[in-house]
């Protein structure tokens, strides 16, 4: 497969998925809408894991897992849960296959029904929720504080690798508190940790907002979220953190003994993130040339090429090379040293471009004798030859530099596409010929919303929480607004 990419200006959507399958990533399953993560890309998610992981640690929560089955009867226990996902569910009917007597093949057979249906796990609030009555008696059981990393599958008509697959990678968290204060407190505690990793670690701007009633996770009081913006002008979802009320504690009946003896359902809360955030780290960073990838997330940060004629020239390179991996490796940095003789050094300089390997060094007989290494970031494509004795001090510099050099490209990138507007038509022309995030007055009305969204194909991705209160008018209705919403086309 050659791996010259379509360029970004011609066909945003066809470079996203030749780079995701081309970077080895991921790649279609037989499973229609199922994707299989290459050891490249999980390792990628597996940075992502470790990071949120030590994060949600750190703010006092535990592991746990619950079952992928759910019985049906649970589902509709929360009704508007129910209504957010029965499209998408997946049910298990039977539990055996026989051969068929005509010896076509294998038949489910109709003896082995079950006595109640099972859905395929699409979200976890109705297990974890019954579960937790068992759980929780006294107000000394609070608050419970639990997170998961799983599985889902929601059966997606539309796919795309990492953004919208039938079954993905996640982590859901689920608490339960003794007062509204506290979940919504927690709510908004885990939106902010959200941020504080796209922010930090994937070095991807994003703005914090809430959702408006018809944007809602199904059965939320209210949705707190982080929007990203991708190169292409459209927004992206990159995080949800939901204040649940007391909905599925009065579904489940989980209740707790207060100080005073008195029985009260609790509160709750529920959170997660997704493999879709591989899609965002993406979609933000990336060029024509492939991935751009922030150090802290790089499976590789660091490969050395050496470019030799020989066995004698590669084994006087190895000499010099191999303490300094030994070096780089015990200051934590990950680093490879492709010795393969089966490619050639251009080869493997595309090979690495294409893979984000934020920085490069390559090093031949000439540096060998001069005592230097040829270094090359990822983010900017610039080289310099560096001496030796000063090659990780620059490795150092660099792995902060890149990360905050693609951190300030995308902030920039997103504020050039945030536009204020305050007429219908201003609102279409920025939509169809900037992208971006459009910033109208809204005069809070759910008809206004889905007129919008059904001409246009926009839809409110966020109320800012830092929307500084503004007197303006609605640019359908002519309402009176007091702040302004962030419309965008979203993936």
């Amino acid at each position: 497969m050659s791996k010259k990419l379509t360029k970004r200006s011609e066909d945003y959507s066809k470079w996203y998925n030749e780079l995701v399958v081309k970077a080895d990533l991921a790649e279609n399953s037989g499973v229609r809408g199922c994707m299989v993560i290459k050891p490249y890309g999980y390792a990628i998610w597996e940075k992502m894991q470790a990071a949120l992981d030590k994060m949600f640690k750190e703010t006092g929560h535990e592991n746990a897992y619950f079952p992928l089955f759910i019985p049906k009867s649970y589902l509709s226990k929360e009704a508007s849960h129910v209504e957010g996902f029965a499209k998408e569910c997946a049910v298990v009917t039977h539990y055996r296959l026989k051969n068929a007597e005509d010896g076509s093949g294998v038949i489910v057979d109709p003896e082995a029904k079950l006595e109640e249906e099972l859905i395929v796990r699409p979200t976890s609030e109705t297990i974890i929720w019954d579960t937790y009555r068992k759980w929780i008696q006294s107000y000394r059981d609070l608050p419970l504080l639990i997170n998961q990393w799983a599985n889902v599958v929601r059966w997606e008509m539309r796919t795309r690798l990492f953004l919208r697959t039938a079954e993905f990678l996640w982590q859901e968290g689920h608490t339960a508190h003794a007062t509204e204060k506290e979940a919504i407190e927690e709510a908004e505690q885990m939106m902010h940790v959200y941020a504080d990793f796209a922010e930090n670690h994937m070095a991807v701007p994003v703005i914090k907002g809430v959702k408006t009633e018809s944007e809602r996770f199904a059965g939320a009081v209210e949705t707190y979220c982080i929007e990203a913006l991708m190169q292409d002008g459209k927004a992206l979802q990159a995080g949800t953190s939901h204040f649940l009320g007391q909905n599925f504690a009065k579904a489940f009946d989980v209740k707790f003994a207060n100080k005073e003896g008195k029985k009260e359902h609790v509160w709750a809360t529920s959170w997660g993130v997704s493999t879709r955030l591989m899609g965002a780290l993406i979609m933000t960073h990336s060029d024509d040339s492939g991935l751009v990838l922030p150090p802290m997330l790089a499976p590789i940060q660091v490969v050395i090429v050496p470019i030799y004629k020989g066995i004698d020239q590669l084994d006087a390179i190895s000499e010099k090379v191999n303490p300094l991996v030994k070096e780089l490796r015990a200051k934590g940095f990950s680093v490879k040293f492709d010795n393969r003789d089966t490619h050639k050094p251009g080869f493997k300089f595309n090979e690495y471009e294409l893979k984000g390997v934020p920085v490069r060094l390559a090093i031949g007989p000439r540096d060998l004798e001069n005592g230097t290494y040829e270094v090359a970031r990822r983010d900017t494509f610039e080289k310099e030859t560096v001496a030796a004795d000063a090659v990780i001090s620059k490795i150092e510099f660099l792995m902060e530099d890149i990360q905050k050099n693609i951190h300030q490209k995308a902030l920039k990138h997103r504020e050039d596409h945030i536009t204020e507007v305050d007429t219908y038509e201003e609102f279409k022309d920025v939509l169809e010929n900037k992208g971006g995030f459009v910033s109208v007055h809204w005069d809070g009305t759910t008809e206004t919303e889905d007129k919008i969204k059904e001409e246009t194909k926009a839809t409110i991705r966020c109320i800012p929480m830092d929307a500084k209160e503004e007197n303006g008018v609605d640019i359908i209705s002519g309402k009176p607004s007091k702040r302004r919403v962030l419309f965008a086309k979203a993936y």
